[in-house]
């Protein structure tokens, strides 16, 4: 089950220097032009998570497995993306294929760099980007509900289904508000949206690009882009790429918590992203723990036991019987697996389990 955030944003807003930065590779090339990442890049990054580490600790295991979500860098959007310009089409196409969107902004200012707008304004800049993909969406509704409509008429079910969703939405972005805000009233209506596959549908992030001296604290820029998105109801996060760079290139953990100490940092900005990225999607990690591997492994919050079981092999869910289950402060507090059993921790879950933050599972299958 792999999760996908694109990174978005304006060209020359530091988009592909922290894409770079995020998977210390230099896949993406960071050059001061627009347009200059073309193809998106794609790289999947290791959740940091120190409970694996007991874990592996604990059952001594001989590898530990993080689990990972996957970032998308696309090529930056300029005002009119919707309708062509620039490599809209190309950018639009791309970022339907994600789960969230993380918009990059610019918060910092350098005569060196260039900024499409001729200015630094984040806001303004955020406001692009959306508006861009309400257009999208808008056109997209426009092309579609005539020939849903038609179907609905005709008696199919389904299209009456999608229709009614359509027109509701079409309300929503013709104001000029992103898809996600048409007001659902039960997982039914959710459902019909994300059949939808609009831009606006999907959660959103913001991510202020600081300069190097503001990376602790944020800048006067960063902090109305914290309170828009607080109104939103959106987490932000705010980095200085040139520092993620810096710390990509590093070789140590010692290093790397070295420099970020004397930053005033107690973590990366890939570790603020990734947990924002994971509230976001609502995402929580369960653990498989054995003495030849500890791994992590990713599901939505809800899912249930048979499901979870899925992400490791297909088969597992086919056959789901039980599952072993540990809570991880259980896990760890009887030192494993046999003290969790003695002290009564340990439990057999049935199908209808819904998988916690933090289960220790071993499920129990037939083939």
């Amino acid at each position: 089950m792999g999760f996908k955030c694109g990174i978005v944003g304006l060209p020359n807003v530091g988009k592909s220097t922290l894409f770079n930065a995020l998977l210390s590779t230099a896949q993406a090339e960071a050059a001061n032009y627009p347009f200059c990442t073309i193809e998106p890049n794609v790289g999947r990054v290791s959740v940091p998570d120190e409970r694996l580490a007991t874990l592996s600790a604990i059952a001594g295991s001989k590898d530990i497995i993080p689990t990972q979500l996957e970032f998308v860098d696309i090529a930056g959007l300029v005002r009119g993306a919707s309708k062509g310009e620039g490599l809209g089409n190309q950018f639009l196409a791309h970022i339907r294929e994600v789960d969230a969107i993380i918009y990059v902004l610019r918060c910092f200012e350098d005569g060196n760099i260039t900024h499409v707008e001729g200015n630094i304004d984040p806001m303004r800049d955020a406001e692009i980007i959306e508006t861009e993909l309400v257009l999208a969406d808008l056109e997209s509704i426009e092309k579609r509900i005539v020939n849903v409509q038609k179907k609905a008429k005709g008696g199919d079910k389904e299209s009456a289904e999608a229709a009614e969703m359509m027109e509701r939405v079409l309300k929503v972005v013709s104001e000029g508000h992103p898809a996600r805000l048409t007001e659902m009233k039960d997982d039914a209506d959710r459902r019909q949206l994300k059949l939808l596959q609009l831009l606006t549908s999907k959660p959103v992030m913001y991510v202020c690009n600081v300069d190097e001296a503001s990376a602790a604290t944020g800048n006067a820029l960063s902090k109305k882009v914290e309170e828009m998105a607080a109104k939103k109801k959106a987490p932000c996060v705010f980095i200085s790429a040139c520092i993620e760079a810096e710390i990509s290139m590093m070789e140590t953990e010692a290093d790397k918590k070295e420099f970020l100490g004397s930053l005033g940092l107690e973590e990366t900005g890939l570790s603020r992203i990734i947990h924002a990225g994971y509230k976001l999607l609502e995402l929580v990690t369960y653990f498989t723990v054995g003495p030849k591997e500890a791994r992590a492994w990713t599901i939505t919050r809800g899912t249930r036991a048979p499901q979870a079981a899925a992400v490791i092999h297909n088969d597992f869910e086919k056959g789901f019987i039980r599952a072993e289950t540990i809570a991880y402060d259980d896990y760890v507090a009887a030192k494993g697996e046999a003290g969790a059993k003695e002290a009564g921790k340990f439990r057999l879950e049935g199908k209808e389990y819904v998988v916690q933050d933090g289960d220790v599972l071993h499920f129990r299958f037939n083939t």
